[in-house]
């Protein structure tokens, strides 16, 4: 036993470094994804930069670079929770995200919610009324609903046709769906800050972005200047090309993810 001990410890040692190298690679390679196309992506390879020079300066013994560069990553520290601020707070949110859209609607309760929803942008996208309607999931969008009018009415094309009508006096801002209630509209969602995102982007469409980089939410959004649909998920557009779609990108976002994820077919938070 005592021989066996040895032996897996005696391997252990030297496949440790492998191991540490193959974490810190998955690790580092992460964040450059979870950074990319965001302003803070451009420092993070800055820092990239230093962290060779720093390495390069103790292989070769540049005491006086070395010596710099240390008293410069002292403090970094500081400058990188503020420099990158945004994407922190966004990031740390997330890490709290289990993406289950599971509150307890069977699945046909929720293919009807969803057909409500796809009826209601079609008949505001002839209209060319534009629309934000954000559906929560696992986080709930509390600061957005206390900015707006609360509110509890059964999701129905009817009603959010009612409440996005020029005459309605809440039709400005978006509604919040929780489960199959409307819980509020007229509802102010966070502005994106997504440098890649074109300066004539609208104020509408930064906030659907906004809302859905900062939370797990789909949002569905009709556009008042052209009628286009499009839904925002994880921080992205999704153009809609017609009613079939609508309904399939939402199924695929709201029911088929949860189901791959545990075994009732209960979905939706």
């Amino acid at each position: 036993m005592n021989d066996m001990t040895f032996a897996f410890f005696s391997v252990y040692t030297k496949i440790k470094p492998i191991i540490e190298v193959l974490i810190l690679w998955i690790v580092f390679y992460r964040i450059l994804v979870f950074f990319q196309g965001t302003r803070a992506f451009q420092v993070l390879k800055g820092i990239t930069y230093l962290l060779i020079a720093f390495l390069v300066s103790q292989i070769f013994g540049l005491d006086t670079l070395n010596w710099l560069l240390t008293k410069l990553f002292a403090i970094s520290v500081i400058a990188v929770m503020i420099i990158f601020q945004p994407e922190l707070r966004q990031g740390l949110a997330r890490l709290g995200q289990q993406h289950l859209f599971n509150i307890d609607l069977a699945e046909s309760e929720l293919l009807l919610i969803i057909e409500q929803i796809v009826q209601s942008a079609y008949k505001l996208s002839r209209q060319s009324t534009g629309c934000l309607i954000a559906i929560e999931r696992e986080t709930q969008l509390k600061t957005s609903v206390e900015s707006g009018v609360v509110m509890d009415g059964k999701v129905s094309t009817e009603l959010i046709q009612c409440i996005f009508s020029l005459e309605s006096p809440i039709h400005d801002g978006g509604i919040i769906i929780r489960g199959e209630r409307i819980i509020a509209a007229a509802c102010l969602f966070p502005l994106s800050e997504n440098p890649s995102l074109s300066k004539s982007t609208g104020t509408r469409h930064r906030a659907a972005m906004g809302i859905s980089e900062q939370t797990d939410c789909i949002v569905v959004m009709v556009s008042e200047e052209t009628g286009n649909i499009s839904v925002a998920a994880d921080g992205r557009f999704i153009p809609i090309k017609d009613k079939e779609n609508l309904n399939q990108t939402l199924t695929g976002l709201l029911i088929k993810r949860a189901n791959t994820k545990h075994e009732p077919k209960r979905a939706y938070s």
